[in-house]
Parts: structure tokens; sequence; C-alpha cells
């Protein structure tokens, strides 16, 4: 079992302020298991160490958008899977590409 693989996939989607809207891509998702526990994209490259991204959609890890390598926001770019959440154990950190913003 890969850590996290149990997110915490049931946090209610309202921002800090509790004002933003409902980001529709969280309804009707289905818990995925991350296919790895690091990017795979990456895999030959060890000299940056940056958050690690699972999209919400397939389970597959990248690196995240503070990376140079930016993994996450090319897997949204190549795919249209819209959530990726952070993949550390604990992490409440989800992401909506298509609106921009933490859900």
């Amino acid at each position: 079992m890969f850590p996290a693989q149990n997110l915490a996939m049931r946090i209610p989607a309202i921002s800090p302020n509790g004002s933003a809207p409902h980001c529709e891509h969280l309804d009707g998702l289905t818990p995925v298991a991350p296919q790895s526990d690091h990017c795979r994209d990456c895999q030959d490259d060890t000299s940056h160490q940056t958050p690690l991204r699972v999209c919400l959609s397939c389970g597959w890890v990248t690196c995240s958008d503070e990376s140079p390598h930016r993994h996450a926001r090319a897997h949204y770019e190549e795919t249209d899977h819209p959530l990726a959440a952070g993949l550390e154990p604990g992490s409440g950190w989800r992401w909506c590409y298509v609106h921009q913003r933490r859900v």
C-alpha cells in the first residue's frame, strides 16, 4: 500500500472563507488508488524534491507544479482530468485545474 492510498477525498469542497462556489468536478468522484509512490516522469531526475500530486480521475502520480517539470499540469493538459490531490499522508490539498483554485 502506498502512502496516502486512503486519501481524504470526503473533505467538503469549500474555500477557507466559505465563499467559493462548489466545484462540480468533485461530484461523482470515485476513489482511486495512487499508481505509484513517485513521479514516474521524473524517476531519473532526483535533483528536485517537490510535493507529489495524484490525479483523482486515474491515480497517476506526478510532481507538483512547483517543480521545474510541472508534470501535474502536463497530465491535466494531456488528459483533461481536472482534479489533483496532495499525496502526502493527511494532506487535504486538492486543486481543480479547470477552475484554477483549491477545492
